[in-house]
């Protein structure tokens, strides 16, 4: 379907970049449903155009509407809401559509007083939102839509009170629409207490993978990991690497041993400042920094040019978070290749990861790195008897309880 079929102006398609030729499958799914103001649970993989698919929506009624702020886009991340916010005023200011981000690690003073200018369209975090809500520095009364953007991790971070808090601030005849990549069927449950008789539109099987990744996983000795990773960076002389995972004294440390190994690394984690976090993302955009070593902060929603190569150092607990971080690469149609770095104690992660994907993801091994740990049985080391003797130890109240028993 051409976009001249989508009920999307002249002036509105006119502002799309020059490489948007035509829209995504969940852009002709997702934008009638939005325009004919209706509620709307939508699923499409990772890289696939869901920004656009409300975007686009949102920037075409407010052109129609020309009211005050009318829409609000809610997401689980910082990174995440500003580059949301990106993708849509790159459009959106060329038909005279204001957008702001609201959200932590910014100055709130200077959020207030762009609030002034009453963009028509919010991009936020809850908790930032849910604040400036409180503090009565927002009008709510002409907002008509609000879309909930990796819905699943919204909830999943904990957000689940702020988004009813917010939801029950926002006038009760609005449209909500929700969006994500993944979603178990008790949380699709769960979301759609929030919608009103949703129309529900899928651009792909259940927690897919793109097509255009090159997944390969290699199982290595846990403490081969490092130098595996070093290895593979080096020969395949990768000019862009990001690399997940799971503990953020971890990305620091293993940025550490990159960096002795010659290798320009940089860590993003929770613990950094905002600014930090802003400067070290662009460094890695601009190619200034090699390797990016993230936790799963990264894990959602954030768009890097051509990313060549995600490498899993570490296999995530849930199988979501993995089809999320293998979807940094491969984005708009374009090839990438994702690694993962699997020990015998991930094997728990692997086979649900299989069962969520229903994909094979059969385990390699690298002819210079054989494995040579073992996988656990699950029983103890410890022989009976030293556990037994343990516990008389612990049983013992009195010094005389300690000592041998006298020779007759």
């Amino acid at each position: 379907m051409p976009f001249s079929k989508l009920p999307l102006s002249s002036d509105v398609l006119s502002a799309l970049p020059e490489d948007i030729t035509s829209p995504k499958e969940i852009q002709t799914l997702a934008i009638p449903v939005i325009m004919s103001n209706k509620d709307l649970l939508a699923l499409a993989q990772t890289g696939s155009g869901k920004t656009l698919a409300y975007g686009l929506a949102l920037i075409e009624r407010a052109k129609a509407n020309r009211l005050a702020t009318q829409a609000v886009i809610l997401a689980p991340t910082r990174e995440l809401a500003a580059q949301i916010n990106t993708a849509i005023s790159s459009i959106s200011h060329q038909v005279d559509i204001n957008t702001i981000c609201l959200s932590g690690g910014i100055e709130k003073k200077t959020q207030i007083d762009e609030l002034a200018n009453k963009p028509e369209i919010v991009v936020a975090t809850p908790g930032r939102l849910l604040e400036l809500i409180r503090e009565g520095s927002i009008e709510l009364s002409d907002i008509h839509t609000v879309i909930l953007d990796e819905v699943d991790r919204l909830l999943d971070m904990g957000f689940w009170g702020d988004i009813q808090t917010i939801l029950e601030r926002l006038p009760a005849q609005r449209q909500t629409a929700m969006f994500s990549a993944t979603l178990h069927k008790d949380l699709e449950n769960k979301v759609n207490k929030l919608l009103n008789q949703p129309t529900r539109v899928q651009a792909h099987a259940s927690n897919s993978i793109v097509e255009q990744i090159e997944e390969s996983l290699y199982l290595v000795n846990k403490g081969s990991k490092t130098n595996v990773l070093i290895r593979q960076i080096k020969q395949n002389d990768w000019q862009q690497v990001l690399v997940f995972i799971g503990a953020k004294d971890n990305a620091d440390s293993l940025t550490k041993k990159l960096n002795k190994a010659n290798i320009s690394t940089a860590a993003l984690h929770g613990n950094k400042s905002q600014i930090e976090r802003e400067e070290t993302l662009t460094q890695f955009k601009q190619k200034k920094v090699k390797v990016l070593i993230a936790t799963d902060l990264l894990a959602r929603g954030i768009h890097i040019d051509h990313l060549p190569i995600v490498i899993n150092f570490e296999l995530p607990p849930s199988p979501e978070v993995y089809v999320h971080r293998i979807g940094r690469t491969a984005r708009a149609g374009k090839q990438g290749s994702a690694i993962s770095l699997v020990c015998h104690a991930e094997s728990d992660y692997l086979n649900a990861i299989r069962q969520f994907t229903r994909r094979e993801l059969p385990l390699s091994q690298l002819e210079d790195f054989p494995v040579t740990d073992q996988p656990s049985t699950g029983e103890s080391k410890r022989a009976p008897r030293d556990k037994k003797a343990n516990r008389r130890t612990i049983n013992k109240k009195s010094v005389k309880q300690f000592q041998g028993k006298k020779k007759p």
